[in-house]
């Protein structure tokens, strides 16, 4: 019994010492030097640059929103200097400049007389500490008006002379004081200088004076609004929502530029819906809609109101994706073309008959934020993601050659017709050079 003790104890050291010369072996196996060239090729079986012996760190790089993609015949150019969402543009009145704005906390402001002139460059304004979703020009193009994001107020921005002649935007001393109690949705500054208006999604209109100090606040009792605007004859504020009629006030001044009031003018009455949209013409004597009843109508407005004579409708057009979903409307400064835009497609109608002559799918990479003309009528520019595209006005160009080859049938002296042969020849040139010659 004490010899079979004795062999299980033996048996036991000789197991301990086999495991501590083990240990040992492996440790000194990692302690060694970098392995040699051959054994560099392989360890265990594999080669070493698929098996590491050191886990590497691994490093995680915020991944950038990829570009969104859009090519089509009529797009003049694209504008690229926002890293962040343009959020909204204005169209100078002198024609010769495009503020947009966006979510990286700039400003910018280009030249159009480079939009056919390779990439166009253009002049940064930063806004401190804030970003602004809506800008518009002041009618002598000295100053920019914007809604502020996270202040939810006005600030304005008035340009200065630089000390090497150029000039730069810098913001007034003080914003505009909250008035809003629900999120605005659209502002503006009359041409004539006199008024500032801000909208917001409840039922609050506010019209302010240049200084910030609260001129008229107007109630649209519309349930909520969708849209406003001031008229190009600054003559007008207009604004639609949830009821299906579109309401006109007239904003009166005295002789001498003192405000007086705001009185109804009068009602646009004819959807069965709300209103998503509306807009002028340049001259304040058209002006269009479109509502959720999948329908957009071009009005008459240069009617007689204070005699009761209500503005009456030109033209009905279709538009059913307006009936599933929000729809912004822009239309061109003659009212020769209404264009309409739905999720990221933009299309294009004729005013005269109502045709949809151009459709531009997938413009942005996402939803159009805004649409514009421009005062010439010349371009159409959309936002909606990083870049601002600016398109060729082929309908409107249309347009032109068929009021030309209308003026022919009805002229009667041979200097008439010589010239509108002339200014035929020189629109369907510019048709021919943008591939679009329909007619």
């Amino acid at each position: 019994m004490e010899v079979l003790e004795l062999l299980v104890v033996s048996l036991l050291f000789g197991l301990l010492a086999l495991v501590v010369a083990l240990a040992t072996q492996g440790r000194g196996r990692w302690n060694k030097e970098p392995c040699s060239q051959q054994d560099d090729q392989k360890l265990n079986g594999a080669p070493l640059d698929k098996v590491s012996r050191k886990p590497k760190q691994q490093r995680y790089r915020k991944e950038k929103p990829q570009q969104h993609t859009f090519l089509h015949a009529l797009l003049a150019t694209a504008l690229k200097g926002h890293s962040g969402n343009v959020t909204s543009m204005d169209f100078s009145s002198n024609g010769k400049y495009l503020a947009t704005c966006a979510d990286d906390r700039t400003i910018h402001i280009w030249s159009t007389k480079n939009f056919l002139q390779g990439q166009p460059h253009s002049v940064r304004v930063n806004v401190k500490l804030d970003h602004a979703i809506l800008v518009r020009f002041s009618p002598d193009c000295r100053a920019l008006i914007t809604w502020l994001a996270y202040a939810d107020t006005i600030r304005v921005f008035k340009m200065s002379k630089k000390e090497d002649g150029g000039s730069s935007f810098q913001p007034m001393a003080e914003d505009f004081p909250k008035k809003h109690k629900a999120p605005v949705i659209n502002i503006g500054i009359a041409e004539t200088g006199k008024f500032i208006m801000s909208v917001s999604s409840d039922t609050t209109i506010i019209l302010w004076t240049l200084k910030g100090e609260v001129l008229h606040i107007i109630n649209t009792n519309q349930m909520n609004n969708t849209y406003a605007v001031i008229s190009p004859c600054s003559r007008f504020v207009a604004s639609c929502g949830f009821t299906p009629d579109a309401k006109v006030w007239e904003v009166c001044f005295s002789k001498n530029g003192q405000f007086r009031e705001v009185v109804r003018a009068f009602e646009l009455k004819g959807h069965t819906a709300g209103i998503h949209s509306l807009a002028f013409s340049s001259d304040s004597c058209r002006m269009a809609t479109v509502s959720k009843d999948g329908k957009w109508k071009l009005w008459a407005t240069d009617v007689e109101y204070k005699y009761q004579q209500d503005p009456y409708v030109l033209l009905t057009g279709i538009c059913n994706e307006a009936a599933t979903m929000p729809c912004l409307l822009a239309l061109s400064p003659d009212a020769q073309v209404l264009a309409l835009a739905n999720s990221n497609n933009v299309r294009l109608y004729n005013t005269k008959r109502g045709e949809e002559e151009e459709y531009f799918s997938k413009v942005h990479g996402e939803c159009v934020a805004e649409l514009t003309f421009d005062t010439t009528g010349r371009f159409l520019a959309s936002c909606g993601d990083r870049v601002v595209r600016i398109f060729h006005n082929s309908t409107g160009q249309r347009a032109i050659v068929e009021e030309i080859r209308g003026l022919l049938k009805r002229a009667t002296t041979d200097s008439t017709r010589q010239r509108l042969h002339q200014q035929l020849a020189q629109a369907q040139a510019t048709l021919k050079s943008l591939g679009a010659l329909k007619v």
